[in-house]
């Protein structure tokens, strides 16, 4: 594998299995400082070299299952080894199983991009070692986590609502918190709207139990919305109603209104409905519009996915998208996605924290801190989700953000989208291709097909991915298979999209000729066949 999957001519050379540097002969339990201060700059080292020479490598691992437990040990060391030793076996055994996310040629899923500032925020808060269970426990931790969600909010234009202090520099009870991951986010609000309609449902029918409430309720989520919506409605055990999207794969008012009173007359209770601005298939829009009126009047809670698109609100431009999010109970996005903060980092603002909070609340007095301790002007986000303990994700966004500023990041989603863009329009110059009317290109993204059956399209994502220097992924919506290009690596150019372009049409040229020399066999064979049937 090292022979296939060096990162430059130097790392082809393998060592010798049997030998170990001195170092790791006499490792020693404790590294000290100096001794660390080495291993860094070799890992630094390794990240830039890694990181440089991503344009030439192929982006696809072409190991297969289980080739790392053939090559490492059965069982850990019993004496401790140098870093040395351990960074070399990384080039060697890890490096070939990875599949490039940062690649410049990396176009699948959607982007899972970095950046140094981000990996040095993140190398600070390790050193830390932060375990934010309490204010108390960190009070840095909790109050910049506050701070930079209010920073970022602000700098998406999201309503005051959503924010820790107002413009006038007073609590709003909203606020933000930075999770994993969006369907942590989802699960997380299923269970507040869920805990809050029984509240409600209580003083309506004081006698009935609250399983038999929850058992009448009932959820509303496009066609189109992740996955991770249906699985967090089963962990919340509520019922989730998919919605039809219309023509260009958007959730729609009407559409919703008929699935509410459908379940209004059997007797239901319509309590949750998730919006998506930028859905995981297409980059698609639900219609906030018209989704906030009707959440609002029936009390449902209202979550806005926007996992991925959300990063583009920074710019101006985009904002007319999220009209009427001011509908909204709950709104997220990933920074991970599209923000060059490192996965995983979610973040998620809240209308109301008591609503929130109110499945989680507990007060462990056995040992933890009194709540005197952690003031009512910072927030105490051991109560925001189940995970007590929780990690000081907050300071690589710090980092980020103060780095590029919002003029920095502006400029690089615009530059993303200018890509998306040329790509675009290589598609629609090449009269063998069509972007489907389902799927208009938005962002980032642009979903192309071949013109005729999907077996074609298959094929042709089949032998793309075959010849592994660029990736992308398909998707099928309302009958009609796509493959999907997502641009978004930190080290991406426009080189990377010309490259990209013609891998595809080439492969289509490939495609074409193979079907045409297969058809001229058919027929000659059948010619043949019935030459001599004749005879």
């Amino acid at each position: 594998y090292s022979q296939c999957w060096c990162w430059n001519s130097s790392w082809t050379q393998e060592p010798a299995k049997d030998e170990k540097s001195e170092e790791t002969k006499e490792a020693s339990i404790a590294m000290d400082g100096e001794q660390f201060k080495s291993d860094a700059q070799t890992a630094l080292e390794l990240i830039t070299d890694y990181h440089s020479s991503l344009p030439e490598v192929r982006v696809l691992s072409d190991v297969q299952p289980g080739y790392l437990r053939r090559l490492l040990p059965s069982e850990a060391p019993t004496q401790g080894e140098a870093l040395a030793d351990v960074m070399a076996d990384v080039k060697k055994y890890i490096v070939p199983g990875v599949t490039h996310w940062q690649s410049p040629n990396f176009f699948g899923y959607y982007p899972g991009n970095i950046s140094y500032a981000s990996i040095l925020g993140e190398m600070i808060s390790n050193s830390l070692g932060v375990v934010g269970l309490s204010w108390i426990s960190s009070p840095a931790a909790t109050e910049l986590e506050a701070i930079v969600m209010d920073w970022l909010g602000k700098m998406l234009k999201l309503p005051e609502q959503f924010l820790f202090y107002d413009s006038s520099g007073s609590l709003t009870g909203g606020g933000g918190i930075i999770e994993s991951t969006v369907c942590q986010s989802t699960f997380y609000s299923l269970l507040a709207a869920r805990h809050r309609a029984v509240a409600q449902l209580k003083k309506k029918f004081p006698e009935t139990s609250d399983h038999e409430l929850v058992s009448k309720m009932v959820a509303y989520t496009s066609d189109q919305a992740h996955f991770s919506a249906s699985k967090g409605s089963n962990l919340a055990m509520i019922t989730m109603r998919s919605i039809p999207s219309d023509e260009i794969a958007c959730m729609r008012g009407d559409a919703l209104e008929a699935a509410v009173q459908e379940d209004l007359a059997k007797g239901l209770f319509p309590v949750f409905v998730m919006a998506t601005l930028g859905t995981t298939a297409t980059c698609a829009f639900d219609n906030l519009t018209e989704i906030g009126p009707i959440a609002e009047r029936e009390g449902m809670w209202l979550h806005v996915d926007s996992a991925y698109a959300g990063s583009a609100f920074v710019c101006a431009e985009f904002r007319h998208w999220m009209k009427d999010l001011h509908y909204a109970d709950s709104f997220c996005f990933n920074p991970h996605k599209n923000l060059l903060t490192h996965f995983d980092c979610c973040c998620l603002w809240l209308k109301s924290q008591v609503e929130f909070t109110a499945p989680f609340g507990h007060n462990p007095a056995s040992f933890m801190p009194s709540q005197r301790l952690c003031p009512e002007l910072v927030a105490d986000y051991r109560h925001f989700e189940v995970a007590l303990g929780r990690r000081f994700r907050s300071l690589k966004l710090w980092f980020v953000l103060r780095n590029y500023g919002s003029s920095g990041l502006e400029l690089i989603i615009r530059q993303r989208v200018s890509f998306a863009r040329k790509f675009a329009a290589y598609v629609k110059a090449d009269n063998r291709f069509e972007i489907p009317l389902c799927a208009p290109p938005h962002l980032g993204l642009v979903c192309f097909r071949l013109k005729g059956e999907n077996k074609r399209t298959d094929q042709l994502l089949d032998m793309i991915t075959g010849k592994g220097s660029i990736f992308m992924v398909a998707a099928d919506i309302k009958g009609k298979l796509m493959i999907r290009f997502a641009v978004g690596a930190t080290f991406g150019t426009p080189e990377a999209v010309d490259k990209a372009w013609k891998e595809v049409s080439e492969c289509a040229t490939e495609l074409s000729q193979s079907v045409r020399s297969r058809r001229f066999d058919f027929a000659r064979n059948r010619s043949t066949s019935i030459s001599l049937a004749e005879f």
